[in-house]
């Protein structure tokens, strides 16, 4: 027997979808960031390069992509900013010229100790829950980032 066009496109509604769940509390994350970044001239993405290093200063480029999930030609124009702005310093490793170590200027410190992220924590609403969420999609993502590795190892 068919199902009805009605029945089966009710497994297919928008909010049944964990993934747009997460794409659009992505979008969401962003308009909240917006003017707090706009007032200090940074996007997201070169916010969160510099709270990346300020967890660990003199990380190679390469390291840092891995750490943002940011391809190399997508990090590089976002490091050159942040240098052009102050923030940030880039030089090569004298013990691998082909490596570019990347740490935090005083002006990055200083930014980066405002923490600009508190009022957009506390937006979110979760309160003491806040943890677990987030430890919950992070472990989200590290599934489905281990699921693809290892179907891309069987293809």
């Amino acid at each position: 027997m068919a199902r009805s066009p009605k029945a089966a496109s009710k497994g297919r509604k928008l909010s049944n979808f964990l993934c747009f769940a997460v794409y659009s509390a992505n979008l969401a994350f962003g308009r909240a960031y917006k003017p707090l970044l706009d007032k200090v001239g940074l996007t997201y993405t070169q916010y969160i390069a510099l709270v990346a290093l300020s967890e660990e200063d003199e990380q190679t480029v390469s390291a840092l992509g891995e750490k943002l999930f940011l391809e190399s030609n997508t990090l590089t124009p976002i490091l050159k900013k942040l240098e052009q702005t102050g923030y940030i310093k880039r030089h090569r490793d004298p013990a691998d010229e082909r490596q570019v170590r990347v740490s935090l200027t005083p002006a990055g410190r200083k930014l980066i100790e405002q923490d600009l992220g508190a009022s957009v924590i506390e937006a979110t609403g979760l309160g003491d829950e806040f943890p677990v969420v987030q430890k919950t999609v992070s472990t989200l993502r590290d599934n489905l980032l281990r699921h693809t590795e290892s179907e891309q190892e069987r293809s």
